[in-house]
């Protein structure tokens, strides 16, 4: 690892002014993927801005028809907020299957989202519920923020601080992990909200990142069933391929985590 500097932020405005300060920093929230990246030398910020200790950037609360959760929140947090299991069932079964123990303990909703892993998980929860993302300078829709395979619509000095997701009727994800790194190869978050509207959002896949298939909202919103999606496939074409899995096996397997996905939501 490279030598860095470290900062501890107070606030959200404390960090952007220690980030404005830096020659050429980044953001810590959790460190999953930058510690690592920066154990193997191929990161080399002049600093590190920690978040983790925010505490405007921490929590879950029910606010009604959304539950909004800050972006220093950890997966375990998530996983095992009563608040979560309550309102949003899918969300919560999401965050309980990501990585292992330690980095669900560690590892942040705001850093996972801001980082947006192809493989993520997510990132298919917050396009399928219709979430919100705030930051230290404005709001953005989930459609909004995640741009492409790792891009975001963020700024350099731009920080998320909680995201709100719309509570649906139901909801449900289904993932197939890669044995070694747990990441999705393909996952599927379903979502039936309040109002009738079907979302699903695919993760793990696709070559620029999440993505939509509005085939299957079209079949669901019809027929809210896993026979529904049954024949519904995914042009291999947009898929990603690399040794764990050709474009052909994840179209496959997007259908398959689809119908359980639609299962598990009941």
């Amino acid at each position: 690892m490279y030598e860095t500097s470290y900062h501890r932020a107070g606030s959200v405005a404390d960090a952007a002014a220690l980030m404005a300060k830096a020659e050429d920093g980044k953001f810590l929230s959790g460190g999953q993927t930058l510690i690592p990246t920066m154990k193997q030398r191929l990161a080399a910020p002049s600093d590190l801005v920690d978040l983790m200790g925010i505490a405007e950037m921490t929590g879950i609360s029910d606010e009604g028809s959304a539950i909004k959760i800050g972006a220093a929140t950890t997966h375990h947090e998530v996983a095992t907020s009563p608040v979560v299991s309550e309102g949003i069932p899918g969300l919560a079964s999401l965050a309980a299957g990501i990585g292992d123990p330690a980095v669900r303990h560690m590892g942040t909703l705001g850093g996972s989202i801001s980082n947006n892993d192809p493989a993520a998980d997510y990132p298919a929860a917050l396009v399928a519920l219709g979430a919100t993302v705030t930051t230290s300078k404005r709001s953005l829709s989930a459609d909004e923020f995640f741009v492409g395979m790792f891009e975001t619509a963020l700024e350099e000095d731009e920080i998320v601080t909680s995201v709100s997701f719309p509570k649906p009727s139901q909801s449900a994800y289904a993932k197939y992990p890669n044995p070694a790194s747990r990441y999705a190869m393909a996952g599927v978050f379903v979502a039936k909200m309040s109002g009738g509207d079907v979302r699903v959002a695919v993760t793990g896949a696709g070559q620029d990142g999440v993505f939509r298939v509005a085939e299957m909202e079209t079949a669901l919103s019809s027929n809210w069933s896993a026979e529904a999606v049954a024949g519904v496939s995914v042009d291999a074409g947009d898929l990603l391929a690399d040794i764990h899995g050709s474009a052909e096996y994840r179209a496959n397997l997007v259908t398959v985590m689809a119908k359980r996905a639609v299962a598990a939501a009941g």
